[in-house]
Protein backbone atom coordinates (compact mmCIF):
# COMPACT_ATOMS: atom_id res chain seq x y z
CA UNK A 1 0.00 0.00 0.00
CA UNK A 2 2.51 2.69 0.50
CA UNK A 3 4.81 1.70 -2.41
CA UNK A 4 1.36 2.42 -4.49
CA UNK A 5 0.77 5.57 -2.56
CA UNK A 6 3.99 6.77 -3.04
CA UNK A 7 4.35 6.21 -6.71
CA UNK A 8 0.73 7.71 -6.93
CA UNK A 9 2.48 10.90 -5.71
CA UNK A 10 5.39 10.52 -8.03
CA UNK A 11 2.84 10.37 -11.01
CA UNK A 12 1.24 13.28 -9.47
CA UNK A 13 4.38 15.36 -9.04
CA UNK A 14 5.77 15.05 -12.79
CA UNK A 15 2.12 15.39 -13.92
CA UNK A 16 2.02 18.85 -11.70
CA UNK A 17 5.31 19.98 -12.98
CA UNK A 18 4.38 19.13 -16.71
CA UNK A 19 1.59 20.83 -16.69
CA UNK A 20 2.90 24.30 -15.12
CA UNK A 21 5.88 23.94 -18.03
CA UNK A 22 3.10 23.56 -20.41
CA UNK A 23 1.14 26.62 -19.57
CA UNK A 24 3.88 28.75 -18.16
CA UNK A 25 3.77 32.53 -19.91
CA UNK A 26 6.94 32.68 -22.05
CA UNK A 27 10.00 33.85 -20.24
CA UNK A 28 9.42 32.40 -17.06
CA UNK A 29 12.17 29.48 -15.81
CA UNK A 30 11.79 26.28 -16.76
CA UNK A 31 10.33 24.02 -13.80
CA UNK A 32 13.28 22.12 -12.23
CA UNK A 33 10.53 18.19 -12.00
CA UNK A 34 12.42 17.22 -8.85
CA UNK A 35 11.94 20.51 -6.53
CA UNK A 36 8.35 20.40 -6.90
CA UNK A 37 7.10 19.60 -3.04
CA UNK A 38 5.21 16.51 -2.12
CA UNK A 39 4.06 18.53 1.00
CA UNK A 40 3.42 22.10 1.40
CA UNK A 41 6.70 23.84 1.89
CA UNK A 42 6.79 27.11 3.38
CA UNK A 43 9.60 29.67 3.32
CA UNK A 44 10.26 33.03 4.99
CA UNK A 45 13.07 35.60 3.55
CA UNK A 46 13.71 38.07 6.65
CA UNK A 47 15.51 41.37 5.58
CA UNK A 48 15.24 44.79 7.89
CA UNK A 49 13.18 46.99 5.90
CA UNK A 50 9.98 44.96 4.30
CA UNK A 51 7.58 45.14 7.66
CA UNK A 52 4.98 42.40 7.14
CA UNK A 53 5.85 42.55 3.36
CA UNK A 54 2.02 43.22 2.31
CA UNK A 55 1.47 43.57 -1.13
CA UNK A 56 0.66 47.29 -2.51
CA UNK A 57 -3.23 47.86 -2.76
CA UNK A 58 -3.42 49.54 -5.97
CA UNK A 59 -0.01 47.97 -7.49
CA UNK A 60 1.58 48.81 -10.39
CA UNK A 61 1.77 47.57 -13.71
CA UNK A 62 5.41 46.10 -13.03
CA UNK A 63 4.34 44.82 -9.12
CA UNK A 64 1.51 43.26 -10.38
CA UNK A 65 3.27 41.30 -13.08
CA UNK A 66 6.30 40.26 -9.93
CA UNK A 67 2.78 39.17 -8.08
CA UNK A 68 1.69 36.92 -11.16
CA UNK A 69 5.33 35.50 -11.15
CA UNK A 70 5.71 34.91 -7.65
CA UNK A 71 2.43 33.31 -7.55
CA UNK A 72 3.41 31.26 -10.58
CA UNK A 73 6.33 29.89 -8.29
CA UNK A 74 4.18 29.03 -4.78
CA UNK A 75 1.30 27.15 -7.33
CA UNK A 76 3.71 25.40 -9.78
CA UNK A 77 6.20 24.31 -6.97
CA UNK A 78 3.49 23.62 -4.09
CA UNK A 79 5.60 26.05 -1.74
CA UNK A 80 4.72 29.47 -0.10
CA UNK A 81 7.26 32.11 0.22
CA UNK A 82 7.29 35.32 2.17
CA UNK A 83 9.45 38.15 2.66
CA UNK A 84 8.73 40.63 5.67
CA UNK A 85 11.06 42.43 8.19
CA UNK A 86 12.72 40.57 11.52
CA UNK A 87 14.00 43.73 13.54
CA UNK A 88 15.33 46.46 12.29
CA UNK A 89 19.54 47.30 10.66
CA UNK A 90 20.82 47.04 14.13
CA UNK A 91 19.17 44.07 15.33
CA UNK A 92 18.30 41.85 12.43
CA UNK A 93 21.71 39.39 12.92
CA UNK A 94 20.58 39.05 16.23
CA UNK A 95 16.80 37.91 15.42
CA UNK A 96 19.24 35.26 13.21
CA UNK A 97 21.14 33.90 16.04
CA UNK A 98 17.90 33.78 18.42
CA UNK A 99 16.74 31.21 15.65
CA UNK A 100 19.56 29.15 15.40
CA UNK A 101 20.03 29.26 19.37
CA UNK A 102 16.15 27.51 19.29
CA UNK A 103 15.23 26.43 15.66
CA UNK A 104 11.56 25.39 15.16
CA UNK A 105 12.16 23.37 11.88
CA UNK A 106 10.75 26.55 9.58
CA UNK A 107 13.00 27.43 6.43
CA UNK A 108 14.35 30.55 6.33
CA UNK A 109 17.18 32.94 5.20
CA UNK A 110 17.84 36.07 6.79
CA UNK A 111 18.91 39.42 4.20
CA UNK A 112 22.24 41.24 6.76
CA UNK A 113 23.56 44.80 6.90
CA UNK A 114 27.34 43.96 6.21
CA UNK A 115 28.95 44.91 8.82
CA UNK A 116 27.22 41.96 11.02
CA UNK A 117 27.67 39.09 7.96
CA UNK A 118 31.24 37.98 9.28
CA UNK A 119 30.68 37.77 12.66
CA UNK A 120 27.53 35.09 11.91
CA UNK A 121 29.93 33.31 9.51
CA UNK A 122 32.78 32.75 12.13
CA UNK A 123 30.93 31.96 14.63
CA UNK A 124 29.10 28.98 12.79
CA UNK A 125 25.44 30.91 12.75
CA UNK A 126 25.48 30.84 8.76
CA UNK A 127 25.73 27.59 6.77
CA UNK A 128 27.61 27.44 3.48
CA UNK A 129 25.23 27.37 0.61
CA UNK A 130 26.73 23.94 -0.68
CA UNK A 131 27.02 22.81 -3.97
CA UNK A 132 24.39 25.27 -5.40
CA UNK A 133 25.39 27.22 -8.95
CA UNK A 134 26.09 30.99 -8.82
CA UNK A 135 27.71 31.12 -12.22
CA UNK A 136 23.94 32.84 -13.78
CA UNK A 137 24.83 36.39 -13.82
CA UNK A 138 22.50 37.86 -11.98
CA UNK A 139 24.57 36.50 -8.58
CA UNK A 140 26.30 39.23 -7.37
CA UNK A 141 30.37 38.30 -7.75
CA UNK A 142 31.99 40.69 -5.57
CA UNK A 143 29.68 39.54 -2.57
CA UNK A 144 30.32 35.77 -3.29
CA UNK A 145 34.39 36.45 -3.49
CA UNK A 146 33.71 38.51 -0.27
CA UNK A 147 32.36 35.54 1.56
CA UNK A 148 33.39 32.37 0.33
CA UNK A 149 35.94 30.81 2.74
CA UNK A 150 38.17 27.04 0.97
CA UNK A 151 35.64 27.19 -1.29
CA UNK A 152 32.67 27.50 0.26
CA UNK A 153 29.99 29.82 0.18
CA UNK A 154 28.73 31.56 3.03
CA UNK A 155 27.23 35.06 1.57
CA UNK A 156 25.24 36.07 -1.58
CA UNK A 157 23.73 38.71 -3.35
CA UNK A 158 22.07 39.80 -6.46
CA UNK A 159 22.38 42.35 -8.80
CA UNK A 160 24.39 44.93 -9.51
CA UNK A 161 26.44 46.47 -6.68
CA UNK A 162 25.10 49.33 -4.99
CA UNK A 163 27.28 52.38 -5.56
CA UNK A 164 28.85 53.69 -2.39
CA UNK A 165 31.20 56.25 -1.22
CA UNK A 166 30.80 59.26 -3.48
CA UNK A 167 31.42 63.14 -2.95
CA UNK A 168 28.66 65.26 -3.27
CA UNK A 169 29.22 69.35 -3.65
CA UNK A 170 27.26 71.96 -2.73
CA UNK A 171 26.43 74.49 -5.52
CA UNK A 172 25.77 77.59 -3.79
CA UNK A 173 28.87 77.54 -2.06
CA UNK A 174 30.71 76.86 -4.92
CA UNK A 175 29.64 79.60 -6.90
CA UNK A 176 29.91 81.91 -4.38
CA UNK A 177 34.10 80.86 -4.33
CA UNK A 178 33.69 81.43 -7.87
CA UNK A 179 33.91 77.62 -8.79
CA UNK A 180 31.45 76.37 -11.96
CA UNK A 181 30.36 73.59 -10.43
CA UNK A 182 29.71 71.85 -14.52
CA UNK A 183 33.61 72.18 -14.98
CA UNK A 184 34.05 69.53 -12.24
CA UNK A 185 31.51 67.15 -14.14
CA UNK A 186 33.49 68.30 -17.07
CA UNK A 187 37.01 66.76 -15.51
CA UNK A 188 34.90 63.48 -13.98
CA UNK A 189 34.29 63.03 -18.11
CA UNK A 190 37.53 63.69 -19.21
CA UNK A 191 39.02 61.63 -16.56
CA UNK A 192 40.72 64.94 -15.10
CA UNK A 193 39.19 64.85 -11.67
CA UNK A 194 41.65 63.62 -9.91
CA UNK A 195 43.37 64.21 -6.15
CA UNK A 196 45.50 67.86 -6.85
CA UNK A 197 41.85 69.14 -8.82
CA UNK A 198 39.82 68.36 -6.06
CA UNK A 199 42.87 70.22 -3.91
CA UNK A 200 42.73 73.18 -5.70
CA UNK A 201 38.92 73.65 -5.02
CA UNK A 202 39.03 72.64 -1.50
CA UNK A 203 42.07 75.98 -1.17
CA UNK A 204 39.56 77.92 -2.61
CA UNK A 205 36.41 76.42 -0.64
CA UNK A 206 38.16 76.67 2.53
CA UNK A 207 37.69 80.48 3.55
CA UNK A 208 38.01 82.98 6.55
CA UNK A 209 34.56 84.92 5.45
CA UNK A 210 34.36 87.50 8.22
CA UNK A 211 38.17 88.44 8.31
CA UNK A 212 38.52 86.52 12.39
CA UNK A 213 41.65 84.84 11.66
CA UNK A 214 39.79 81.88 11.75
CA UNK A 215 37.97 79.34 9.14
CA UNK A 216 34.60 79.59 8.91
CA UNK A 217 33.94 77.82 5.79
CA UNK A 218 35.21 74.67 4.83
CA UNK A 219 36.31 73.01 2.22
CA UNK A 220 35.15 69.55 2.96
CA UNK A 221 33.85 67.09 5.97
CA UNK A 222 32.00 63.89 6.51
CA UNK A 223 32.71 60.15 6.88
CA UNK A 224 36.77 60.79 6.87
CA UNK A 225 36.78 56.91 6.87
CA UNK A 226 34.92 56.70 3.97
CA UNK A 227 37.59 59.00 2.14
CA UNK A 228 40.55 56.80 3.59
CA UNK A 229 39.13 53.68 2.23
CA UNK A 230 37.89 55.46 -1.20
CA UNK A 231 41.77 56.98 -1.61
CA UNK A 232 43.59 53.56 -0.54
CA UNK A 233 41.51 51.43 -3.39
CA UNK A 234 41.62 54.12 -5.65
CA UNK A 235 45.39 54.35 -5.67
CA UNK A 236 45.76 50.52 -5.79
CA UNK A 237 46.24 49.43 -1.92
CA UNK A 238 44.14 47.73 0.21
CA UNK A 239 43.54 46.75 4.03
CA UNK A 240 43.57 42.36 3.25
CA UNK A 241 44.00 40.68 0.50
CA UNK A 242 44.20 37.02 -1.17
CA UNK A 243 48.31 35.61 -1.89
CA UNK A 244 48.86 33.03 -4.43
CA UNK A 245 46.75 30.18 -2.25
CA UNK A 246 43.86 32.06 -1.19
CA UNK A 247 44.94 33.39 2.20
CA UNK A 248 43.81 36.20 3.07
CA UNK A 249 46.86 38.43 5.13
CA UNK A 250 46.94 42.15 5.94
CA UNK A 251 48.15 44.40 3.08
CA UNK A 252 47.94 48.07 4.44
CA UNK A 253 51.60 48.12 4.72
CA UNK A 254 51.91 48.68 0.94
CA UNK A 255 53.27 51.91 -0.65
CA UNK A 256 49.76 52.49 -2.15
CA UNK A 257 48.41 52.19 0.79
CA UNK A 258 50.87 54.68 3.09
CA UNK A 259 50.92 57.33 0.02
CA UNK A 260 46.38 57.55 0.10
CA UNK A 261 46.81 57.49 4.06
CA UNK A 262 49.72 60.34 4.12
CA UNK A 263 47.38 62.39 0.90
CA UNK A 264 43.99 61.65 3.46
CA UNK A 265 46.16 63.48 6.65
CA UNK A 266 46.77 66.08 4.40
CA UNK A 267 43.35 66.73 2.98
CA UNK A 268 41.89 66.23 7.09
CA UNK A 269 45.08 68.50 8.39
CA UNK A 270 43.85 71.72 5.84
CA UNK A 271 40.85 71.83 4.37
CA UNK A 272 38.37 69.59 6.84
CA UNK A 273 35.42 70.51 9.42
CA UNK A 274 36.47 68.30 12.07
CA UNK A 275 33.85 67.40 15.21
CA UNK A 276 32.73 70.13 16.84
CA UNK A 277 33.21 69.98 21.18
CA UNK A 278 30.20 67.02 23.11
CA UNK A 279 29.09 66.33 19.01
CA UNK A 280 27.28 63.53 18.25
CA UNK A 281 29.70 61.07 15.81
CA UNK A 282 27.45 62.01 13.22
CA UNK A 283 27.06 65.72 13.57
CA UNK A 284 28.34 66.35 9.69
CA UNK A 285 25.22 65.24 8.14
CA UNK A 286 22.95 68.41 9.87
CA UNK A 287 26.73 70.40 9.24
CA UNK A 288 26.91 69.45 5.55
CA UNK A 289 22.76 70.40 5.35
CA UNK A 290 23.25 73.95 6.92
CA UNK A 291 26.11 74.96 4.33
CA UNK A 292 28.80 74.88 6.79
CA UNK A 293 31.09 73.17 3.76
CA UNK A 294 31.58 72.93 0.34
CA UNK A 295 32.54 68.96 -0.24
CA UNK A 296 30.58 66.16 1.78
CA UNK A 297 32.34 62.38 1.28
CA UNK A 298 29.62 60.17 2.17
CA UNK A 299 27.84 57.42 0.80
CA UNK A 300 25.15 57.80 -1.90
CA UNK A 301 22.32 56.78 -0.04
CA UNK A 302 22.32 59.62 1.74
CA UNK A 303 21.23 61.92 -1.28
CA UNK A 304 20.04 59.51 -3.82
CA UNK A 305 17.78 56.82 -2.14
CA UNK A 306 13.69 57.80 -1.48
CA UNK A 307 13.56 59.25 2.04
CA UNK A 308 17.28 59.87 2.35
CA UNK A 309 18.87 62.33 5.22
CA UNK A 310 19.60 64.89 2.63
CA UNK A 311 15.75 65.53 1.00
CA UNK A 312 15.02 68.60 3.07
CA UNK A 313 18.37 69.86 1.94
CA UNK A 314 17.99 73.61 0.82
CA UNK A 315 20.90 74.20 -1.17
CA UNK A 316 21.15 72.29 -4.45
CA UNK A 317 23.63 69.54 -4.48
CA UNK A 318 25.63 67.55 -7.35
CA UNK A 319 27.67 64.46 -6.95
CA UNK A 320 30.90 63.10 -8.45
CA UNK A 321 32.85 60.13 -8.21
CA UNK A 322 36.01 60.15 -5.40
CA UNK A 323 39.18 61.27 -7.39
CA UNK A 324 41.92 59.29 -8.72
CA UNK A 325 45.04 59.89 -7.84
CA UNK A 326 46.28 60.33 -11.48
CA UNK A 327 44.75 61.50 -14.87
CA UNK A 328 42.93 58.52 -16.90
CA UNK A 329 42.77 56.24 -13.40
CA UNK A 330 39.66 53.86 -13.20
CA UNK A 331 37.03 56.05 -10.54
CA UNK A 332 36.43 53.50 -7.56
CA UNK A 333 33.37 52.55 -4.86
CA UNK A 334 34.13 49.77 -2.90
CA UNK A 335 31.30 47.36 -2.56
CA UNK A 336 29.20 46.92 0.88
CA UNK A 337 25.94 45.12 0.07
CA UNK A 338 23.41 43.22 2.11
CA UNK A 339 24.09 39.90 1.88
CA UNK A 340 21.70 37.02 2.46
CA UNK A 341 23.03 34.01 5.13
CA UNK A 342 21.35 30.62 5.70
CA UNK A 343 20.84 29.63 9.50
CA UNK A 344 23.38 27.06 10.12
CA UNK A 345 20.57 24.45 11.71
CA UNK A 346 19.62 22.29 8.47
CA UNK A 347 20.32 19.36 6.91
CA UNK A 348 21.90 19.80 3.09
CA UNK A 349 18.41 18.87 1.27
CA UNK A 350 16.67 22.12 3.37
CA UNK A 351 19.85 24.16 2.46
CA UNK A 352 19.07 22.98 -1.34
CA UNK A 353 15.73 24.03 -1.32
CA UNK A 354 16.35 27.43 0.80
CA UNK A 355 18.97 28.01 -2.00
CA UNK A 356 16.56 26.68 -4.93
CA UNK A 357 13.56 28.94 -3.98
CA UNK A 358 15.33 32.01 -3.34
CA UNK A 359 17.01 32.13 -6.41
CA UNK A 360 13.62 31.58 -8.11
CA UNK A 361 12.36 34.44 -5.91
CA UNK A 362 14.66 37.16 -6.53
CA UNK A 363 14.80 36.57 -10.09
CA UNK A 364 13.96 39.68 -12.51
CA UNK A 365 10.05 39.63 -13.38
CA UNK A 366 9.50 38.62 -16.28
CA UNK A 367 8.80 40.58 -19.16
CA UNK A 368 10.70 44.05 -17.47
CA UNK A 369 13.90 43.73 -17.77
CA UNK A 370 14.31 47.33 -17.92
CA UNK A 371 17.74 48.73 -17.91
CA UNK A 372 16.91 52.26 -16.45
CA UNK A 373 14.68 50.86 -13.77
CA UNK A 374 17.39 51.71 -11.33
CA UNK A 375 17.06 55.26 -11.82
CA UNK A 376 13.35 55.64 -10.31
CA UNK A 377 12.74 58.81 -7.91
CA UNK A 378 16.94 60.60 -8.63
CA UNK A 379 16.63 62.77 -10.57
CA UNK A 380 14.09 64.73 -8.21
CA UNK A 381 17.17 65.53 -5.75
CA UNK A 382 19.80 66.12 -7.89
CA UNK A 383 20.50 67.31 -11.56
CA UNK A 384 20.44 64.90 -14.33
CA UNK A 385 25.07 64.85 -14.08
CA UNK A 386 24.41 63.11 -11.26
CA UNK A 387 22.59 60.85 -12.12
CA UNK A 388 23.38 60.21 -15.52
CA UNK A 389 27.41 60.08 -15.25
CA UNK A 390 27.90 59.56 -11.97
CA UNK A 391 25.78 57.11 -10.57
CA UNK A 392 25.27 55.75 -13.77
CA UNK A 393 29.20 55.37 -14.28
CA UNK A 394 29.33 53.84 -10.58
CA UNK A 395 27.40 50.85 -11.57
CA UNK A 396 29.66 49.19 -13.95
CA UNK A 397 31.49 46.23 -12.06
CA UNK A 398 35.36 48.06 -13.36
CA UNK A 399 34.31 50.35 -10.57
CA UNK A 400 34.08 47.86 -7.53
CA UNK A 401 36.49 47.52 -5.32
CA UNK A 402 35.98 44.55 -2.39
CA UNK A 403 37.34 45.69 0.81
CA UNK A 404 38.01 42.19 2.91
CA UNK A 405 37.94 43.81 5.95
CA UNK A 406 34.38 43.02 5.90
CA UNK A 407 35.32 38.89 5.93
CA UNK A 408 36.87 39.79 9.32
CA UNK A 409 34.35 41.61 10.65
CA UNK A 410 32.75 44.96 10.62
CA UNK A 411 34.96 47.90 9.62
CA UNK A 412 34.76 49.73 12.78
CA UNK A 413 35.83 46.62 14.81
CA UNK A 414 38.71 45.47 11.89
CA UNK A 415 40.04 48.92 11.34
CA UNK A 416 38.41 51.94 13.63
CA UNK A 417 40.43 52.10 16.59
CA UNK A 418 43.27 50.74 15.49
CA UNK A 419 43.77 52.52 12.17
CA UNK A 420 41.16 54.82 10.43
CA UNK A 421 40.43 56.58 13.45
CA UNK A 422 44.16 57.40 14.63
CA UNK A 423 45.38 58.87 11.26
CA UNK A 424 44.42 62.55 12.14
CA UNK A 425 47.26 62.56 14.92
CA UNK A 426 49.44 59.72 14.23
CA UNK A 427 51.71 58.08 10.96
CA UNK A 428 50.24 55.05 9.15
CA UNK A 429 53.80 53.28 9.67
CA UNK A 430 53.50 53.63 13.62
CA UNK A 431 49.69 52.65 13.43
CA UNK A 432 50.45 49.83 11.07
CA UNK A 433 53.49 48.27 13.24
CA UNK A 434 51.02 48.26 16.49
CA UNK A 435 48.07 46.88 14.57
CA UNK A 436 49.48 44.08 12.43
CA UNK A 437 49.50 41.37 15.52
CA UNK A 438 46.37 41.65 16.25
CA UNK A 439 45.10 42.05 12.14
CA UNK A 440 47.63 38.76 11.29
CA UNK A 441 45.80 36.52 14.23
CA UNK A 442 42.33 37.51 12.75
CA UNK A 443 43.75 36.13 9.24
CA UNK A 444 45.14 32.87 10.91
CA UNK A 445 41.69 32.39 12.43
CA UNK A 446 39.92 33.48 9.26
CA UNK A 447 42.53 31.12 6.83
CA UNK A 448 42.17 28.17 9.79
CA UNK A 449 38.48 27.62 9.04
Amino acid sequence: MKKLVALLLAVMMLSVSAMALAEAPEGYPEVVAEMVQAEKLELTIYDYWSGEGARAEEPTEEQQAQYDYRDWIEATYNVKIHQKQAGDWGTCAQEMINFTSAPDGSLRAYIIEPGKVASLIDNGIAANWGDYDFSDEKWNEFTIATYTNQGRVYGVSTGVTEPRGCIYFNKRLLEEAGIDWETIYDMQAEGKWTWAAWEELLKKTTQDTDNDGAVDKWGVSGSGDDMYVLAIYGNGGSFFDLDENGKLYPSMNTNEAIEAMNWGKTIQANYWKHTPADASWDWYKQSWKAAEFAFYVYQTYGGFNDGSEMADMEDEWGCVAFPVPNEGDQYIHVASENVTLIPNVYSEEDVKKIAFFYDLWTNPTPGYDDEDAWIGNKYNYTDERAVDETYAMLRGEETVRINRALSLGTQNDVLGSSLLWGLAGGTPAELIEAGMPAWQALCDAFNAK
